[in-house]
């Protein structure tokens, strides 16, 4: 890839947002397949945010970490999965052009996925007129997230919810009320940690 060390910092501005987020994701079982190949979907895509301001893209110890790696830049989308029963918003991460703070950041995300209590996630981006109109802060209840590194500058943040609002259990006061099952989250994190491993396959196809 004679190109990537140069493409890869500024892929995410010279992406088109359908082809940072393409409209059907899934989880490629081989190479044979792209992530937003249609024939795999399990999310479809019911939004892009315009903001891309990292404050206002990120929440929490997330936003926090991010900030003091130099984010640059949060780029969000709303995903619904194919049951319509679960949202996701899930948030490309544009920090300073070092292999090192995309790593950091994916650590943090990753080691945050396995905590009962999750110190921040991704601000929920909610989409009019969509199974996600009604999703916002009070309706997360998992998170998960990936780094890229290399050539590509960015980590992957996501936090799931149910459409219908239900909540899960034992979770941090910025996630919604607290419920007496903290396994009854890990649903929750483990279709957001399996969406930004999604995304990271995406992205890192994008760079070719």
């Amino acid at each position: 890839m004679p190109n990537a060390e140069a493409y890869g910092p500024v892929l995410w501005r010279n992406e088109t947002a359908g082809e940072l987020f393409p409209a059907t994701v899934g989880d490629p079982p081989n190479s044979e397949y792209e992530a937003s190949d249609e024939k795999i979907a399990q999310w479809r895509r019911m939004g892009i945010s315009q903001e891309t301001s990292c404050s206002k893209g990120l929440s929490g110890e997330t936003k926090k970490t991010a900030q003091q790696l130099g984010c640059e830049a949060v780029v969000r989308a709303t995903y619904v999965d194919l049951t319509g029963e679960m949202v996701a918003t899930v948030a490309i991460i544009v920090l300073p052009k070092s292999a090192t703070d995309a790593q950091e950041m994916g650590e943090y995300l990753q080691g945050q996925s396995g905590e009962e209590f999750p110190e921040g996630a991704v601000v929920p981006f909610k989409v009019a007129g969509t199974l996600a109109a009604k999703w916002d802060e009070s309706r997360r209840n998992g998170m998960g997230g990936a780094g890229l590194g290399g050539n590509l500058p960015y980590a992957v943040a996501v936090t799931t919810g149910a459409v219908d609002g239900r909540g899960a259990g034992a979770l941090p006061d910025e996630f919604g009320e607290y419920g007496a099952d903290v396994e009854d989250r890990r649903p929750w994190m483990n279709a957001a940690e399996a969406l930004s491993k999604s995304f990271h396959v995406h992205i890192t196809r994008l760079e070719r």
